[in-house]
């Protein structure tokens, strides 16, 4: 359905255009200053297709929206006179984040083109070249730049035709000649931008008059807050636009009002997240021991994969690519975060200290993970590059290159191409050395990986990629290798247990530092373009240490009817196999009658290469049952001794049974009998 209805869509917008192009756009033909008119009329239309906004989006390209005007009383036939104008004022049911190009003026890189300039269709407008209105507070009204009704064989052929077109001068008004084409007025202006609205002032209004022709007003680059409005699930949200003229003439506007952009979520909360290591179903996050390395130069195909990052589209347009500086067709349907861009029109975002054509995104989507909760001692890294698998570099289906690259960081603007890897360290003070350029390591052959620089103060990193190679029709998963190393040290509680987490998003966010949700849903000259919000993040597990531990059963203890249990559990991690040395306590669960009501009971620090020894009279007194023994280290060992006081008549011993934990690696040497109980 989604799809059919952008066809539909498309498929109205090429009619629209259809009709201009049968038309003639821009004329206002000589010989028309007698007759009966009809009312200059404007009537409200969509540009060509109504996009899919994010609902994550603080500076979402709406859809373009066109006036189509015809009729009204042609203007005095005498050349030299000025052409009216009006103010033509976008009202948005959010606010609008188009590019600031000035703090002072707030113009911006909203733009009204008149008689669409630069495009393919026919008549004397669509032949001009694009010329920007020097003074976009008053536009070409008094003091502006100013246009003028001049006379031009290019509306026809045969005699010069009188009126009819737009020029700069007053001189310009009757220099033109059959070989000698018009000084042409501006064609081009700028919005003046606040909160949710964006006027252009100064607009040349000039009734086309003749049956057949018509005057065209397009509005361009109009970027919104896309998380300020509601996004449904199956019916969604809507960016609408509201238009008025404000004119001393008057000028008719059917259907003021239109949708120009439906609102969802970008990133699929369903489909994005850690998958495993092959990447052919969803993980919750690996299970590692404090006591067991984690290396990702290890040859073993599971040793240091956590799994694969994917990133998947809600809809089929969600990732987009930067675009070009050469977006300058009008009507065009561009696909990326770039909308028209004017020649000559551009800017340097006092942020960047970069130079920026209006409608120029600094870069493509970008996708953001966010790392939390990592603890000192532990190094992830992420592929530079999407990837198939944990163990394959590859291309996603239907692609031939890479879809993403990993960048400088949220918003390090492109400076021809994109950026590429991760080249120094924010925070200096950490051990993770600075990459400057990709590393190879065996476990994964050909994939290039980068450190993920870990902020020591708030246990927290990130990693960030820009989207380079996209499909607009067809919903696209970028993945991306993440890995775990580590060197165990039990005995020093590193790395400390807990659960590592993810956070998928967009960049830049918030979060990241470089501006405020209040900052980031308004219009800007400084801050870079796109901006996204954090309200719709998604954050899932990637891995938990837990602390290498041993569980142990006594399934007898008794202190009943003269008989005693003896209770010594062995510490053994002072070995010959190399074991990380270990102490811990161990707490005692008392299952049966008469448990103590301090249960479990914890013992005293059981060091390494010690045993901890006690009677089940001094621990349960009077108790008869099992006993659960859980030790915070590993390869603990149990043995209970039971007996009438004495031991005069009746005693015997049993090793305590070992639970089994999937978690911890086993020593080197011991038989496999052994290791199915450790």
């Amino acid at each position: 359905m989604p799809e059919f209805r952008k066809w539909i869509i498309a498929s109205a917008g090429l009619a629209l255009f259809a009709g201009l192009a049968s038309a003639q756009v821009g004329g206002q033909p000589g010989g028309a200053s007698t007759g009966t008119y009809g009312a200059f009329t404007c009537g409200v239309t969509n540009g060509a297709v109504t996009p899919t906004l994010r609902a994550e989006g603080f500076t979402e390209l709406t859809g373009d929206i066109v006036l189509i005007c015809s009729g009204g009383s042609p203007l005095p036939t005498n050349t030299g006179v000025a052409i009216p104008t009006a103010n033509i004022t976008v009202f948005l049911n959010t606010t609008v984040t188009s590019r600031l190009l000035s703090t002072t003026t707030t113009q911006s890189e909203a733009l009204l083109l008149v008689d669409e300039p630069g495009s393919q269709l026919s008549g004397y407008g669509p032949s001009l070249p694009q010329i920007v209105c020097s003074t976009p507070l008053v536009g070409a009204g008094p003091g502006g730049c100013t246009e003028y009704i001049g006379t031009s064989s290019q509306e026809g052929t045969g005699a010069l035709l009188v009126g009819g077109v737009p020029v700069s001068t007053v001189s310009s008004a009757t220099a033109c000649t059959n070989t000698s084409t018009c000084s042409a007025g501006a064609n081009v202006f700028q919005g003046i931008t606040s909160g949710n609205q964006v006027v252009f002032n100064g607009i040349p209004v000039m009734p086309p008059a003749s049956t057949g022709d018509t005057r065209v007003y397009r509005i361009t680059n109009v970027r919104a807050n896309a998380n300020g409005v509601t996004a449904g699930g199956a019916t969604p949200g809507a960016v609408t636009a509201s238009i008025s003229i404000n004119s001393s003439t008057s000028i008719a506007i059917t259907s003021s009002t239109l949708t120009t952009g439906f609102v969802q979520q970008g990133l699929s909360t369903a489909n994005s997240g850690l998958r495993n290591t092959a990447n052919t179903s969803s993980s919750t996050g690996g299970a590692f021991a404090q006591c067991s390395s984690a290396s990702i130069t290890s040859t073993s195909s599971s040793s240091g994969a956590l799994g694969v990052l994917q990133f998947a589209e809600n809809f089929a347009t969600a990732f987009k690519v930067r675009g070009t500086n050469a977006q300058n067709i009008p009507g065009a349907i561009f696909a990326s975060e770039s909308g028209l861009t004017v020649p000559g029109l551009s800017t340097t975002v006092s942020g960047t200290g970069a130079a920026v054509t209006a409608g120029y995104a600094d870069y493509g989507t970008r996708l953001k993970a966010t790392f939390t909760n990592v603890p000192s001692g532990v190094s992830l890294y992420v592929t530079t590059r999407d990837v198939t698998n944990d163990f394959n570099p590859g291309n996603a289906t239907n692609y031939t290159t890479a879809q993403a690259q990993l960048v400088l960081s949220e918003t390090a603007v492109d400076s021809g191409t994109v950026s590429s890897l991760i080249q120094t360290n924010p925070y200096p003070n950490t051990s993770i050395a600075a990459a400057s350029q990709s590393t190879t390591y065996g476990l994964i052959s050909s994939i290039g990986l980068s450190p993920v620089a870990i902020n020591p103060a708030t246990s927290s990193g990130l990693a960030v990629w820009e989207v380079i190679n996209t499909n607009p029709n067809q919903i696209d998963t970028i993945d991306f290798g993440l890995y775990i190393s580590y060197t165990a040290n039990a005995a020093a509680n590193s790395p400390s247990p807990g659960v590592m987490s993810v956070t998928l998003s967009y960049a830049p966010t918030p979060s990241g530092g470089a501006f405020t949700s209040s900052t980031g849903s308004a219009s800007s000259s400084s801050l870079t373009i796109p901006r996204f919000s954090d309200s719709l993040d998604i954050t899932k597990p990637i891995a938990t240490i837990s602390l290498c531990t041993t569980a142990m059963l006594f399934p007898y203890v008794i202190n009943v009817n003269g008989f005693d249990t003896g209770i010594a559990i062995a510490n053994t991690t002072t070995d010959p196999f190399s074991t990380a040395a270990q102490a811990g306590t161990c707490s005692l669960y008392f299952y049966g009658s008469s448990a103590p009501t301090t249960n479990p009971f914890t013992t005293p620090t059981v060091a390494t290469g010690t045993d901890y020894a006690s009677l089940a009279s001094i621990l349960a007194p009077g108790f008869s049952g099992y006993m659960i023994a859980t030790c915070n280290f590993q390869y603990a060992h149990g043995f209970a001794f039971i007996s009438d006081v004495g031991a005069r008549n009746l005693a015997m011993g049993y090793l305590a049974l070992i639970f089994y934990n999937s978690t911890l690696l086993t020593r080197s040497g011991i038989s496999s009998s052994e290791q199915l109980n450790n």
